[in-house]
């Protein structure tokens, strides 16, 4: 006591207290820190995507007294949960869960995220009603800095486990369209939700049960390790397609997906040229004979393939445009300016001048409806420009033409001994808005303002249009030795010597209607005997 009072004294006369000899200091030592690394961020966590929401959401919570506390089991881990583990090198949690009366078995168990994550592809894949998705205006935010636009949210029942250990409860899913070796991604509001605590090293999940037992999830580790290795082989594909590209290549493609979604050869390709400075890829199982004959198909084609943005004439506005079908009582929307710094507006004139070079923009003046550009940093540090249509959706009605399934799809591909991978130059840039409606899709530059002329992405109904000319233009070869899901095509034939023609077949058919093909992302004459076709 007296101790502490002769301390306090010499602090106030300015005085320091006499250090303890080395090796018996009791004070703290602390590391220095200089910033943060931060996992997914955004979605519902916190009360919402905005600050007002979140700040009404933390008053709430204060405000509250005298909570009560749950009571749960003891969750415990022992020796005895190493059983049936198989020695591993921190194998992720990647569980099974019941969704919409489907089996799904990718689910990745991620503490770090602030959200639960669905993916486009198990969405279409589960067949769920588009009636359940929710509109969403935040954005997804990643550990790198980039940022997803949601296509929505869906709250759906979800069971874990079965038997006795079985539990259900409903979860929130923001839907994103991204490629991903997982169908679902699980994070902090499923696992508080459920009550669950995962141990990694014993690669189990445990949750109290209202039973007063508690249930276990165990991690399937086969099922974790491909997924882990299908991810990192996503990750080197994209690097490997960027080094391709080169850097004078205009890109005009603003879907936000940070992976390639595209159906994928199943062997390695090689690079063949058509003629001096146009490349396309083929598939490297061919015999030289064969290799022969596709090269003279190719060929004979190059017309089919689009170079730059001016190879693009687009597709007849009398055949298909985009309408908007705006709801006529829906007030327009002038969006706040948003402020940029010099990098992003430098980014920005950029962007808007190749748009106005190969004429998919144009200057507008006294404009209804006006939207703010986004910019999303790219996996190789470059920015991204798209555009913030989240009002003029909303005052748009739902397309409910419907998509393939993707299984389907991929079982109607299997099977046959040669395949041909087929994409379109910047798809949706080839078809025209409607006159009327181009107006509608202003958004703000630096030093004037601007309307899309060909139908951007971002708009609702985008991809729907996209399909719908497809099926108009591919009626005669669908299911026959086509197969396609919105600007990705695959041809199938069930030999060699009939593949050529089918291939002419599609060429024919393309130049018809002028759409054209982006040649870095085709693959040609592509070996399928004992292999699949990856959607």
């Amino acid at each position: 006591m007296r101790e502490g009072e002769n301390t306090r004294r010499e602090r106030r006369e300015g005085r320091s207290p006499p250090r303890d000899p080395p090796g018996k200091s009791t004070e703290t030592h602390q590391q220095a820190v200089h910033g943060d690394f931060n996992t997914i961020a955004g979605g519902f966590a916190g009360g919402g995507p905005t600050s007002a929401a979140r700040k009404r959401y933390s008053q709430s919570v204060l405000s509250v007294s005298d909570r009560v506390k749950p009571s749960r089991p003891p969750i415990t881990f022992s020796d005895a949960d190493f059983e049936g583990v198989s020695p591993h090198e921190d194998d992720p949690i990647v569980v099974s869960a019941i969704v919409m009366g489907y089996n799904v078995k990718r689910v990745l168990v991620d503490q770090g995220s602030s959200a639960n994550i669905m993916f486009w592809e198990a969405f279409v894949g589960m067949k769920i009603p588009t009636d359940r998705l929710m509109s969403y205006a935040g954005t997804l935010v990643g550990f790198a800095g980039d940022q997803v636009i949601a296509r929505g949210y869906a709250d759906l029942e979800t069971t874990f486990s079965q038997g006795d250990y079985m539990k259900t409860i409903t979860v929130r899913y923001l839907v994103v369209n991204a490629q991903s070796s997982y169908s679902i991604l699980v994070g902090r509001p499923t696992l508080n939700k459920l009550g669950a605590v995962v141990s990694t090293a014993h690669l189990k999940l445990k949750y109290p049960l209202p039973s007063g037992k508690v249930g276990v999830l165990r991690v399937d580790q086969e099922v974790a390790r491909k997924c882990y290795e299908d991810s990192l082989r996503a990750r080197r594909q994209l690097y490997v397609t960027q080094v391709d590209r080169g850097i004078q290549s205009i890109e005009l493609d603003l879907r936000m997906t940070h992976f390639d979604s595209r159906p994928a050869p199943a062997e390695d390709v090689k690079e063949v040229s058509l003629a001096e400075g146009k490349m396309v890829k083929i598939g490297v199982s061919l015999t030289k004979e064969d290799e022969e004959g596709l090269l003279i198909v190719l060929k004979s084609n190059v017309s089919a393939f689009a170079w730059s943005a001016g190879d693009m004439p687009g597709i007849d506005p009398d055949f298909l445009c985009h309408r908007l079908m705006v709801d006529p009582n829906a007030k327009p929307v002038i969006q706040k300016r948003r402020k940029f710094g010099e990098d992003k507006k430098r980014a920005i004139a950029e962007e808007t001048k190749k748009l106005l070079t190969a004429g998919h923009i144009r200057e507008i003046q006294y404009p209804t409806w006006l939207a703010n550009v986004v910019m999303v940093r790219k996996s190789n540090g470059n920015w991204r420009m798209c555009t913030d249509f989240t009002d003029l959706n909303k005052a748009c009605p739902k397309d409910s033409y419907s998509l393939p399934n993707i299984d389907c799809l991929v079982d109607n591909a299997s099977g046959y001994e040669l395949l041909s991978f087929m994409d379109a130059y910047s798809g949706y840039n080839q078809i025209r808005m409607h006159p009327a409606d181009e107006d509608k899709t202003t958004f703000m530059a630096d030093q004037a303002s601007y309307c899309y002329k060909v139908m951007p992405f971002g708009l609702k109904n985008a991809g729907v249009t996209y399909q719908r000319l497809m099926d108009k233009v591919l009626a005669d070869q669908l299911g026959r030795n086509v197969e396609a899901y919105v600007d990705d095509m695959v041809v199938k034939s069930p030999s060699v010597s009939r593949h050529f023609s089918d291939l002419q077949e599609s060429f024919d058919t393309l130049a018809h209607y002028q759409l054209k093909l982006n040649p870095t992302k085709c693959s040609f004459g592509v070996q399928a005997e004992n292999s699949s076709v990856s959607y």
